[in-house]
C-alpha cells in the first residue's frame, strides 16, 4: 500500500483554483489550468460549471466526470510552494 497524505478539505477559490488541506495540515492552493494540457479527461473541466463542482473522494480531489488528481501530487505542489515562498521571503529579509 502507497503512504501518502489525504486530503481532507477543499474550497474553491474561482477561476481554476482550489484551497487543499491534506490529513497533517498541510495546505494550499493550486492552480489546476497546467492540467488541460495533460490529456483529454482533463478537457471538460476548463467548463468552470463543471471544474466548481469537484469534491474529495478517495483521499484526493475529484470531479463528476471521474477526473481526479493523484494526491502526492498535489501535496509536493503545495510543498514546493510553500518552499519558494520561504526562500523568496528570506532574500526579501537579506535587503
Amino acid at each position: 500500500m502507497w503512504d501518502f497524505n489525504e486530503v481532507t478539505d477543499i474550497k474553491y477559490r474561482g477561476e481554476y483554483v482550489y484551497s487543499i488541506r491534506f490529513d497533517d495540515g498541510v495546505e494550499g492552493e493550486v492552480d489546476f489550468s497546467e492540467y488541460f494540457s495533460k490529456g483529454p479527461v482533463f478537457q471538460r473541466l476548463k467548463d468552470k460549471k463543471v471544474f466548481s463542482k469537484a469534491h474529495v473522494e478517495g483521499g484526493t480531489i475529484a470531479w463528476p466526470n471521474g477526473t481526479d488528481v493523484a494526491p502526492e501530487s498535489l501535496y509536493e505542489k503545495i510543498l514546493d510552494a510553500h518552499k519558494s515562498l520561504q526562500r523568496t521571503r528570506k532574500k526579501a529579509a537579506r535587503r
